[in-house]
């Protein structure tokens, strides 16, 4: 039988303080349930959630399609080892290609696990003297010791030492820096169409288009970190159909199954072959749950119009945001491509994550001074309204 929730945030809090790593920066208020666009935590108190999962919930907190498909399928199958056959994950891999660029898909459970994979592919593929992956200064692959080595930033690699060689760094949005990077042993480029936790940074359409050229120049493999860009966030079904840059390999999580643990990597069926059997696995990946949770995404997504919605929604927040920004001056810039929201501010964002709480929205704040918002496709206009006027009141509050 499942605990009844009886602890209070206080409560809670101790009871993490005791026998829970401290490895999360955690603000002191014990989530219990959400529903669609909204959390509550144990005090009844509610939120307007900005920043749903981590950007995971895209479809907003325990999407109707999504929990009525795990429930029944939770009874039926949970998992099976990837030795045997499940019609669940041959069709989540279909509707992910129709919806891509064709191809075939290796699923696992997060998006480090989906870079990782990408990484051995790209070693695999290449000739055995080409092993170096160039990736760009600000992004994020992940946590695993590759992904973390592939993150072009020092922060993260303090104390992690001796790092997993091959990974060369450039400028964001500097070909010509590229260009230069590349050698002899180069098989593979590497980023993010736009930058996430690096404060959504969204290059030239030019520069995408010529790493595609480069490339193809070179004979290397373009690989694109869709893990938070993926499955609609930008108002498209992946980032790089904004820029008309199709990659020969994307990676995906966070938003794949609608909050549920599952990450995917994508490439063509010509270069597919060369993650071939006993070089890579995952245990869990492409289980039932994470696959009938991952179809009912997509389904959701289509069935309800959610990708236009986005837009519109986008929209709406631009107006919003670039109107506050004429009368704010601790706002720099704002940058949002679909429902990728990033707010520079000209002052650290910790203070303005805090005033938002106290105020009942949850928002984010990366690179130390862009608040970076995620909400669900899911909002209602009036939603967008109302958080946009709590946030103008929190950054008011901050400047006072």
């Amino acid at each position: 039988m499942a605990h009844k929730q009886s602890l209070s945030s206080a409560e809670t809090v101790e009871l993490f303080g005791r026998y829970v790593i401290p490895n999360y920066r955690r603000y002191p208020v014990n989530l219990v349930r959400g529903e669609n666009c909204y959390v509550w935590d144990s005090e009844g108190t509610r939120y307007l959630d900005f920043f749903c999962g981590w950007g995971c919930n895209l479809l907003g907190h325990c999407p109707p399609r999504v929990v009525q498909a795990v429930q029944q399928q939770v009874a039926t199958l949970v998992h099976v080892p990837n030795t045997w056959h499940t019609e669940l994950q041959g069709r989540w891999a279909q509707m992910l290609s129709q919806r891509s660029f064709g191809g075939q898909a290796f699923f696992c459970n997060s998006g480090t696990e989906a870079n990782e994979a990408a990484i051995k592919l790209a070693r695999l593929h290449a000739p055995k003297d080409k092993y170096k992956i160039i990736t760009f200064e600000g992004g994020f692959h992940g946590r695993t010791l590759g992904s973390t080595t592939a993150t072009a930033q020092p922060k993260y690699h303090e104390g992690l030492g001796p790092l997993v060689a091959g990974f060369v760094y450039a400028p964001f949005d500097d070909l010509e820096a590229v260009a230069e990077r590349i050698d002899s042993e180069t098989c593979a480029l590497m980023i993010e169409p736009i930058q996430g936790e690096g404060g959504v940074r969204i290059p030239s359409r030019e520069f995408l288009a010529g790493l595609r050229q480069l490339a193809d120049e070179h004979e290397l493999l373009l690989i694109f970190d869709e893990v938070q860009t993926g499955c609609g966030r930008t108002g498209q079904w992946f980032a790089y159909q904004h820029f008309d840059v199709t990659p020969d390999v994307i990676t995906l999580s966070k938003a794949i199954c609608g909050g549920l643990a599952g990450g995917a990597m994508l490439t063509t069926r010509e270069i597919a072959p060369s993650l071939r059997p006993g070089m890579h696995a995952c245990t869990f990946g492409g289980n039932a749950i994470a696959a009938c949770a991952g179809i009912a995404t997509l389904e959701t997504i289509e069935q309800d119009h959610l990708l236009e919605h986005a837009q519109q929604l986008s929209a709406q927040f631009r107006t919003r945001l670039e109107t506050l920004q004429a009368t704010c001056p601790l706002i720099r810039e704002v940058r949002l491509v679909g429902l990728m929201i990033g707010i520079e501010l000209t002052i650290n964002g910790g203070p303005v994550v805090e005033a938002c709480l106290q105020r009942q929205l949850l928002v984010n704040c990366t690179h130390d001074t862009v608040i970076r918002l995620l909400p669900p496709m899911t909002l209602t206009p009036q939603q967008v309204d109302q958080g946009c006027d709590v946030l103008a009141a929190a950054l008011q509050s901050v400047s006072a």
